[in-house]
């Protein structure tokens, strides 16, 4: 599978790609703004992206409906993987084109449900 992660944290972005790695035979790949994540959403074609929302420049939120608007990612499993987890948060993600939400840490059990997601399977 390919899978981009998203997360203005280095540290962290890097461990969920470790990660999602072992759990599979997966390319997965790494963007720390929005800017960067729209081109190397272009370049990877992902089937999942984990996206965090708070992230400089342009919010998660339009980068997920930016990524919508892409034919390289418009089919795309979004997750956002976020610290804000209210019913308010999870609405509005939604709204931006988001398939699921997790607030952060996601467990390891939650980034296997999502990678057993039918969906995914479709592609």
């Amino acid at each position: 599978m390919r899978i981009l992660v998203v997360d203005d944290n280095v540290g962290s972005a890097q461990i969920l790609s470790r990660l999602l790695a072992k759990l599979g035979d997966h390319q997965v790949w790494t963007a720390y703004d929005g800017p960067t994540t729209l081109e190397t959403a272009k370049a990877c074609h992902p089937e999942l992206v984990l996206l965090d929302i708070g992230l400089p420049h342009i919010s998660g939120y339009e980068v997920a409906q930016k990524l919508r608007e892409q034919p390289e990612s418009n089919s795309a499993l979004l997750v956002a993987v976020t610290g804000y987890g209210t019913e308010d948060d999870v609405r509005r993600a939604r709204e931006a084109g988001f398939d699921r939400h997790l607030t952060k840490p996601a467990s390891v059990d939650d980034l296997r449900q999502l990678l057993a997601d039918p969906i995914l399977s479709w592609g």
